[in-house]
């Protein structure tokens, strides 16, 4: 059509055609039959309309997403689903992480359920944003890393996960490091803590931080020795996971620590229907790539600033899982 052909009449003729088929949802044919125009006619004038402005689509999953760092991070990293907070100030990324992770929870976990929740600050924070949650167990992963100024620890996280939908709950009241393998093997023995290993195979969804090997950024990494962190380190240590340490490669490294954790294992966590993870912090981009690339996590809830530092990271795409 010439420029003659837009004017004022014709482009209100396809404004209303574009009305009837987008907004009211009128079929094509509908609208032929009510204008008198062939079907062949409207779909070349829809089609126009978007061509030319006149319809304009444009989706928003929402203020609290970014649907294009999503996307770009669940494609290089092969996830089922990565959600990274809309941009805001620095300050409230960790909020707004935890936010998003509880309103994905909310969502997802189904009635019968078995929620697993790992001892970490974000996962405790995701606890407590949460408003409503499907009536589920809710079990510990891990032991935990408890200091005397601290009220919110593992075990609280999963009572009030519990009470919030009238679940049962199974805490572990045991650290997460213990000094021998002897000292561990008891502890996992003992009935309370039993029952909740008992439930690791059950799991539905599984809840975890990601920590990164080095002074302040992993529970294990702060309970160690300092030869043990260097051992550890030489080793090729780069990212945390529930006690599990994964190299950069995305190697989860036998390194007899395993047999010092009342934790998950590997095998329990794999087979979980899903894995979440959460990190708000881009310093831990590069321990976030190597756990990603260890296959373990399905779902990864991050900040912007966290996605950007990873797809840095990220090289080549990998295989979905």
């Amino acid at each position: 059509m010439s420029a003659l052909d837009w004017g004022p009449a014709h482009r209100l003729q396809v404004a209303e055609i574009a009305d009837r088929y987008f907004r009211r949802q009128q079929t094509k044919v509908t609208i032929a039959a009510e204008t008198g125009l062939s079907r062949f006619r409207v779909a070349r004038l829809l089609e126009a309309a978007q061509e030319r402005g006149i319809v304009r689509v444009a989706i928003d999953p929402g203020a609290d997403l970014d649907a294009a760092r999503s996307a770009r991070l669940g494609a290089a990293y092969g996830l089922r689903r990565a959600l990274v907070t809309a941009e805001g100030p620095a300050r409230t990324a960790p909020d707004r992480v935890a936010a998003l992770g509880a309103d994905l929870l909310c969502e997802t976990v189904r009635p019968g359920d078995v929620l697993g929740l790992a001892w970490s600050r974000t996962v405790n924070d995701v606890v407590g944003h949460l408003h409503r949650l499907a009536r589920c167990t809710v079990v510990q992963l891990c032991g935990a890393y408890s200091l005397p100024w601290r009220r919110d620890g593992s075990a609280t996280a999963v009572f009030r996960a519990a009470a919030l939908c009238g679940g049962e709950a199974y805490p572990i009241y045991a650290p997460l490091v213990l000094p021998d393998p002897e000292t561990a093997r008891t502890l996992r023995e003992q009935p309370g803590v039993a029952d909740a290993y008992a439930r690791f195979g059950e799991l539905g969804t599984a809840v975890v931080g990601i920590g990164a090997w080095r002074d302040g950024g992993s529970t294990v990494h702060n309970v160690l020795s300092t030869q043990e962190r260097r051992r550890l380190g030489g080793r090729g240590a780069c990212g945390e996971i529930v006690g599990l340490l994964v190299d950069p490669d995305g190697r989860v490294l036998d390194t007899g620590l395993s047999r010092h954790l009342v934790a998950i294992g590997e095998a329990q966590l794999r087979a979980a229907g899903e894995v979440v993870a959460l990190v708000r912090d881009p310093e831990r981009a590069a321990a976030t790539d190597a756990v990603l690339r260890s296959g373990l996590v399905h779902t990864l809830v991050c900040d912007a600033a966290t996605a950007d530092a990873l797809l840095g990271h990220a090289g080549e795409p990998l295989a979905p899982r």
